[in-house]
């Protein structure tokens, strides 16, 4: 990602539909998995930060984060969050067995496919028996699109695909599905229109000042889809891939 993408994610996480929704998919998944422990928890690929400190301000989770960005991580302690590494998710720089819960939220999609599955056996060292992995990547190859170029989007995965890589590395796959799917059809539509020109670039960045409307609707569809999986449903496609796995 480039500094002016880092600058956009600081200013949006807190509020931005998206954030806000996928947040609220993420403690859909887990707390019904969990019993209200408190967590030694890594963000691994934390962004700018706002999830350690949203996570960390709930009381469950011993936070930490990591990220290989300077920019990430310049924002991350802006926020006055200070137990972070800057690093790659294919070289965490922690000890084996050391977290009860590794959060991975669009990271490993970011690394060239050849050192993804990398990246997902480090995150099952870092865990504890028994520990939890919760991760989300963009879903399928066939909706990349200037979105994904300018993100460095290396690969968008199908729901098989990602659970077969977790199983590899030595996960048990509990739950996954595809999320964001309310708004699937939209989405395409947009890819299409990219393809020909049209609305080039990524897609995570504040609504033009006339569509601003657009976001509590947004918002609240996505809170729909966490009611869907707080239930233990599961969605048939979408526009991201979520998967709960543990590790042996």
């Amino acid at each position: 990602m480039r500094a002016e993408d880092y600058e956009l994610m600081y200013g949006l996480e807190e509020s931005y539909w998206w954030f806000v929704g996928m947040r609220a998919i993420a403690d859909a998944v887990i707390g019904q998995r969990r019993n209200g422990e408190r967590l030694r928890t890594l963000d691994a690929g934390c962004g700018t930060g706002f999830n350690l400190t949203y996570y960390e301000s709930g009381g469950n989770h011993d936070l930490y984060g990591l990220d290989i960005a300077a920019e990430a991580v310049d924002g991350v302690r802006k926020r006055g969050f200070q137990k972070l590494a800057q690093a790659s998710v294919t070289e965490i720089p922690f000890q084996s067995g050391s977290f009860d819960l590794v959060f991975s939220f669009d990271v490993v999609c970011q690394v060239p496919v050849d050192a993804s599955q990398q990246a997902i056996r480090e995150m099952h060292r870092v865990l504890k028996p028994g520990g939890f992995l919760f991760i989300r990547v963009p879903a399928m190859e066939w909706l990349r699109s200037s979105h994904d170029e300018e993100l460095h989007t290396f690969h968008r995965f199908t729901r098989q695909e990602l659970a077969g890589r977790l199983e590899d590395a030595g996960f048990r796959v509990g739950w996954s599905s595809y999320a964001n799917t309310l708004l699937f059809p939209v989405a395409v539509l947009r890819r299409l229109l990219k393809h020909i020109g049209i609305g080039s670039g990524t897609d995570v960045r504040p609504l033009p000042a006339g569509l601003a409307w657009l976001d509590s609707i947004f918002r609240t569809l996505l809170l729909q889809e966490a009611k869907i999986f707080k239930s233990g449903k599961k969605l048939p496609v979408g526009l991201s891939v979520i998967c709960y796995a543990s590790k042996k």
